[in-house]
This record gives C-alpha cells, structure tokens and sequence, in this order.
C-alpha cells in the first residue's frame, strides 16, 4: 500500500494547517446548496465544509518546486489544500438518497456542516431513504452517528460495496493495514458496526435505484465505487476517483497519497475521464472546488475540467 511511506499525523492531517483552517470564518467552510435537475432525477449539492490535505499527499512524487507551483493554482495556502467535500442529495420519486455524508465534526474542524445544511434547507433527516457510501474513508463516512451513538439519518437504509466493507471489517487490521491508516478503520469499523442491520452490499453493475447504477473504481480505497446517472448523456458521481480538479484532470497518471492502490487508482481515473470526456458525460467530485458539476475536456493525453454553466 503507497500510504505505508506516509506517518499518521500526515494523513489525518497537519496540525498547524487544522488549527488555522478552524479561526476561519464559516463562510470560507461552508457554500450554499447548488441545484439542478438531471433525467429523473433533482439533485442539491451540499458543502460539508473543507478538509485539509498536506502538498505532499496531493502530489508526493514531483520535485518541491514544480509542485509548488501545481499549488500556485489551488486554493492551497501554505502548501496544505483545501479540499472541498461536496455531498450531492438526490430526489426521485419517494426517495431522497444521500452519497457519502462527511465527517460528522470528527474528522476536521472544518468539515462536518451538512447536518446544518439540510435543517436550513428544511430537509428532516428522518426524511433521507438511502445512504450510499462510495468508501469508508473518515470525510464521507463519520457522521453516521450523532452524539450518544444513534444514527443520524434513523429511517435509512445503508448501501456500501461488499469490497469496500470487507477491507474495513478486516479484525486484524492493526496487522494487515499500514499504521497510518489504522484510526480510519477504528472509525470506519465503528461505522460500519452501526449500520450492519440495516445495511445492502453493492457490487459494480449493480441499480442503487433505477437509473442509478454502480461503477467499479477501485483503487482509491480497495472497493471504491462511483455512480452512474441515467439521463442526457449520462452523469457520474465520481467521488475521490479524481480527487482534485486540476492536479487529477491535467496529470491523471500520477499517484495521490491518500490511494491505497496507487497503480489500479490511475487506471481507474484515466478509464472515467477518458469515457466522461467521449460520452460528453456530466461529473461530480467530492474534493472539487464546489459545487464540483463540470465536464472533462480532453487535451493530448490529459484533461482539464470545465465547470458547469
């Protein structure tokens, strides 16, 4: 695994750059929901916040000077990126199905806002039908439970890839996975646990609903999966596949540090953006500057990301 080169304070994150980002005011935290409506389906993106993730993780294996400028280009201050967590909400029919649901206040002090967002958007979390999880790392995952242990959205039924789950539930993950990433499985184990009832195991090909069907993109985490939309020329919900929207667009082929399958990882990102960028097909990323809807357009043998109008 690449993230055995990598301490565990680097992947939780730095705490100088935690401690700044938490004397910013809320509006750099958080954005307003952005709408739009996508075949059957209406979509609101949420911004749970904004993680911090150290230069060296978002890009380790380039000389200091060229990535500094690739950081030039990112809202980046101090060398540590602000990546944004946007949760997409999606309506159809009686179901109100939410992808990934952030932190939770657990992970960063800067994440961990969609509660807040969908009181104000008058959304009751007894309300949301489905929780699909893209993988169990902390920023999507942690905020499965409120304070005191119950679960935050009570009526859901929790949809996670059956790869996915096996990794994390591993028993002896204090031996088979690398120190750095032993506090996300404590986490992603605690998760996972309260949900076992209630839980469905997905795998690739599989429909969370009609018209939304599961993609294979492992390699960001072992069972990682991204979500396709029916509807015009079709719509991924990309997740950390490409994690950032230009470092991930421009230079598809170089590893990221947080990818527990750095290789499969590449070949995984280039497959999506290659399909999105022939097929015209709409994307949304999780850590993209928010609301993160744009397009891929192909230049050579990269990309670059366009954002929706």
């Amino acid at each position: 695994m690449d993230l055995d080169r990598f301490t565990r304070r680097q992947v939780l994150g730095t705490v100088g750059a935690l401690a700044v980002s938490a004397l910013l005011p809320k509006a750099a935290r958080a954005a307003p929901a952005y709408s739009f409506a996508h075949g059957d389906f209406d979509i609101t993106v949420f911004s749970d916040g904004f993680i911090s993730v150290p230069g060296e993780i978002l890009v380790p294996d380039i000389p200091t000077e060229e990535r500094a400028a690739i950081l030039g280009r990112i809202d980046a201050p101090g060398g540590v990126v602000r990546a944004k967590t946007n949760i997409p909400l999606l309506r159809k029919g009686n179901d109100l199905i939410l992808v990934d649901i952030g932190g939770g206040h657990k992970y960063q002090p800067t994440d961990g806002h969609l509660a807040e967002d969908l009181r104000n958007a008058t959304i009751d979390p007894t309300a949301i039908t489905k929780v699909v999880f893209t993988h169990a790392h902390p920023d999507h995952i942690w905020a499965t439970l409120v304070e005191g242990g119950d679960l935050r959205y009570p009526n859901a039924t929790y949809l996670v890839g059956a790869s996915e789950w096996n990794f994390w539930m591993d028993p002896d993950y204090l031996t088979n996975m690398p120190d750095a990433l032993h506090d996300f499985a404590k986490g992603a184990q605690r998760d996972l646990n309260a949900i076992k009832d209630r839980v469905v195991m997905l795998k690739p090909g599989d429909d969370v609903i009609t018209g939304m069907s599961v993609l294979d993109t492992a390699g960001h985490t072992p069972g990682h999966l991204s979500f396709e939309l029916a509807g015009a020329e079709g719509m991924l919900i990309t997740a950390d596949v490409a994690n950032n929207q230009i470092v991930s667009f421009e230079h598809p082929d170089w590893k990221f540090g947080y990818d527990t399958l750095p290789e499969l990882a590449i070949s995984n990102r280039f497959k999506l953006l290659d399909r999105a960028a022939t097929d015209k097909m709409k994307l949304l990323g999780y850590h993209w500057e928010y609301p993160g809807v744009g397009y891929a357009d192909r230049t050579g043998n990269a990309f670059r990301f366009v954002g929706a109008s």
